[in-house]
Order: C-alpha cells, then structure tokens, then sequence
C-alpha cells in the first residue's frame, strides 16, 4: 500500500465545492469526491460539526484524513468524509456558530479558517490492499459495513448507477421488492440491498462481480436480474408473509426459476407448516418446500424431560444396537419421523446412541 503525507490548506480543499443530489459532493477544484455519488447520506450532528470547526478556529490538530486515487487520476475520500464535509458546509454558508456565518467574519477570521492545513494522507494499491486499510482506519465512529468497504474499492460508473438503483431512500429496488409485502430485510443507505442483489447474482461473491464490472458503463445486468428474482418470488409465493424477507431469494431462484411449480399446492403447503409448532424456524418453510431439506426448518428438538422419560423408559438400552448407554452418550430421535406426521411429545422420543442416532440422521 502506497501512502504519502500531504498538508493541504482548507483554502485549496473547499475550492469549488458543490453539494448535488444527482452527482455526489465534490470539492477540491472538483478533483475530490467527498461523498461518490448515491453513497449513504449519515453527516455529524450540529454539536459534532461544530467541534470539528472548533479545532480549526483553535489551531487544534485534526485526525488525518485520507484520500484514495481513483481511475481517472482524481480522488476520493476514503476516511474523513464527515469533517470535509462539516468545514466545506461551513464556508460555504450552510450553517451558522454561535449565530455566526462565515461570511459574518472578518477577513482575519476568515485567513486563519482558510490557511489551516489539513494533514491529508493520499493512498494507492491493490484492491485488497485498499479493503484491509479502510478496515483499519475506519474502527471508530459509525462502523462502516463490508459492502460499504467495498464500495471504497471498486468506485466507477458500475457502482455509481448501482447505488442509484439500490442504495437510496425509496429507491427503484426499494420499492419494488416491498410493492405487497417485504421480501428483502436491511437498509438501502448502508449499502445492504445492493449486497444482498450481489450475493444473489454471484452465489455469495461480491467482491468478484464487482471487480468484474467495476468499468461497465452501468449495472443493468444486476437490476434486470434482480426484477427478475422478485418477479418469480411473487409468482411462486403469491401471499405474502413477514417471514419472507429472511429468505435468501437468489439462490433459490438461481436453481429452480426453470422448475414448474404450482403456486397454489405451495401456498397450501405454506398455510400448514406455518401453523405446525415443530417447526420453529418459520421463514425456512420456503427453501424446505423447494428443497425438501428438513434442516431448513429446525424442527424443535426434545426437551431434557422428555429425553429422561425416554431413557428411562428404556433403561438405557439403545433401541438400534441394544446396548447400555448414560444419558450423555446418547440423543432423542422421533419413533415416528417428522416427515410422516409424527410429533415432537415424550410418546414419540426415543432415544440412540450417538453414532446410530447420527448414522440414520446421515450426519
């Protein structure tokens, strides 16, 4: 990793900045990307802001900051974005200290916030290189989330249409998976629906999609794919329940969008193990029901009650191999499995030895 010290005056930073909801926040003669386009909208508190202006106004040292050198030769703030922004605001009259603007200084006031140099530290290196250092410098404040450690690494028009299609308040992904009913958890501005459409078009590798497309001219090819997914979801699961947006959507889609399936024996499926209280693990009906995977569904195990009545009933004697075990070498299992009606009641636990138990479960 390439870091080389700058001092830079606040003069030379704030020159040209402008703050635009279509194209990001720039400054520095328009060579610095202080917030790339779309990125999440967090910005200081009024008492936070201040204290950065405070420091300036005392002469008092900030926290380095840290810029990384994109593509075209410009930069982008990698760590620092917040106090760029409080100062840049600050000079620019979009807010006031003590009922004081800026321009309500004087021209002494003014030189000594202006003149003030920012130690700025420019950084350059592989694309690991860049994830594992703003990692390490962003371990204060608002933790930053890996999908937005990422997006510090593979910037470019990829990304930027990207985000405008996942990653803002309301934005077109937003919108469309929660059009009747939710089908996705987590939040737009930390960057948590454009990871969960990567992971889903990639089986789970972000990083490598993004490094793969990071010059693409857009991110059509990951909104087409993602319409898609929902589309087929609303189809194949027309009623909508809660649980549904705990559910990893792609990576069923990727291995059954091609199957025929009958939405309204699923629903009814779907009705029935909702109501089934073995079946403690409720958004898992849905893979169950493609899969036909009982570990989806975490069906609810024997309590210490019913595994005692059952050892004892049994006088510690195996069921399988007929011979004599303690009770911690052995594990309950269903006389009748699950899968055939049968209940999880003291009438229906058995109890194995650890090895049968886990030689018919195929563990």
């Amino acid at each position: 990793m390439k870091i080389e010290p700058h001092q830079i005056p606040i003069r030379e930073v704030v020159a040209d900045y402008r703050d635009s909801d279509e194209e990001g926040v720039v400054a520095y003669g328009g060579k610095l990307d202080v917030r790339p386009k779309y990125q999440r909208e967090f910005v200081y508190k009024p008492e936070q802001r201040n204290a950065v202006l405070h420091s300036v106004r005392h002469q008092f040292p900030l926290n380095i900051m840290y810029w990384i050198e994109n593509s075209g030769g410009n930069y982008e703030v990698l760590d620092g974005q917040q106090r760029t922004l409080s100062i840049c605001q600050y000079v620019n009259g979009d807010y006031s200290i003590n009922d004081r603007y800026f321009h309500n200084l004087t021209k002494e006031e003014k030189d000594q916030i202006l003149d003030y140099e920012l130690m700025i530290y420019f950084c350059d290196g592989t694309d690991k290189e860049r994830i594992e250092w703003f990692d390490v410098i962003n371990t204060a404040g608002e933790k930053l989330t890996p999908q937005e450690l990422r997006n510090a690494v593979y910037t470019g028009p990829w990304l930027s249409d990207a985000k405008l299609k996942f990653s803002k308040r309301n934005c077109v992904a937003y919108l469309l998976s929660n059009d009747g009913g939710q089908l996705i958890s987590g939040d737009t501005i930390r960057q948590e629906y454009l990871e969960t459409a990567l992971s889903w078009i990639n089986n789970g590798e972000v990083a490598d999609y993004m490094a793969k497309h990071q010059h693409d001219k857009n991110a059509n090819d990951l909104w087409e794919y993602f319409q898609n997914v929902i589309a087929w979801v609303r189809k194949t699961f027309p009623n909508h329940r809660k649980e549904m947006a705990s559910v990893n959507w792609g990576e069923l889609y990727n291995e059954f969008k091609d199957e025929n399936l009958d939405a309204k024996k699923l629903e009814a499926e779907v009705a029935k193990l909702m109501q089934d209280e073995d079946v403690t693990k409720k958004s898992g009906i849905y893979p169950f029901l493609l899969t036909r995977q009982e570990r989806h569904l975490s069906i609810r195990a024997f309590n210490d009650k019913m595994k005692r009545e059952a050892y004892e009933r049994q006088n510690g004697i195996c069921v399988k191999c007929e011979e004599r075990f303690v009770i911690e070498e052995m594990e309950a299992d269903h006389i009748k499995p699950w899968h055939e009606g049968g209940k999880t009641i003291a009438e229906n636990c058995q109890m194995l030895c650890k090895q049968d138990n886990r030689t018919k479960s195929g563990k």
